[in-house]
């Protein structure tokens, strides 16, 4: 990953070589039905896969969502064709040990444990792990899971420093995404005008099914 400028994507951590080129096709296809890009990876798992991980403004994705992604970008895909070689798409959501992406991803998960990885050194370090105390207009300050001798208990991060960075599953994450997802869906069916079924909280709340289509 890499933080190479794109108009209109507001993600801190971006992708570099043929990954930003389908990132740059998609982004807008995304846009225009009401998601949002997460990440974007051509992999040669099974011969070539292009994962693409979305998600709704609410941050919810759905394995109907996944569908509806993978039926927009494919033809967008198939006319600017930027994989020279036959591959499979699939579309999944962030799942709940989530890469952050995006600064609101940080102030989001503030309180849960993460795995950072920076470009540069920051306070002699290159890989971190703690959890996110406060997510600042340019840094985000992480509180060290274990702290070597002589290292100060917290780390101010860069975020353009940031290369990648991942929430670990935690029993406290399950429930607080859980919690997370269930009201961002009964806010969603409130918009919508549609009625409120008491889906008991988390019942989907991972949609870590994929849709995978061979083009």
């Amino acid at each position: 990953m890499t933080a190479t400028a794109s108009e209109g994507d507001d993600r801190i951590i971006r992708e570099s070589g043929i990954d930003a080129r389908i990132a740059l096709i998609i982004q807008p296809v995304l846009r225009g039905i009401g998601f949002r890009l997460v990440r974007v990876h051509l992999s040669g798992q099974n011969g070539l896969t292009l994962q693409i991980m979305a998600e709704r403004e609410d941050g919810t994705m759905t394995v109907e969502d996944c569908e509806e992604v993978s039926r927009a970008v494919s033809p967008a895909l198939d006319v600017d064709d930027p994989i020279e070689k036959a591959y499979h798409l699939e579309v999944s959501s962030p799942g709940i040990d989530r890469p952050l992406v995006r600064k609101s991803d940080f102030a989001t998960w503030a309180g849960h444990l993460v795995k950072m990885e920076t470009s540069i050194v920051v306070a002699d370090r290159k890989r971190f792990k703690g959890k996110i105390v406060e997510a600042g207009e340019d840094d985000v300050l992480i509180e060290r899971e274990k702290a070597a001798y002589g290292e100060e208990p917290t780390v101010r991060v860069p975020y353009d420093a940031i290369s990648e960075t991942r929430l670990i599953l935690t029993d406290d994450l399950i429930r607080d995404a859980l919690s997370k997802d269930n009201r961002a869906r009964k806010e969603a069916k409130r918009r919508r005008g549609e009625p409120d079924d008491d889906v008991p909280e988390g019942a989907e709340a991972d949609a870590t099914e994929e849709h995978e289509q061979e083009l």
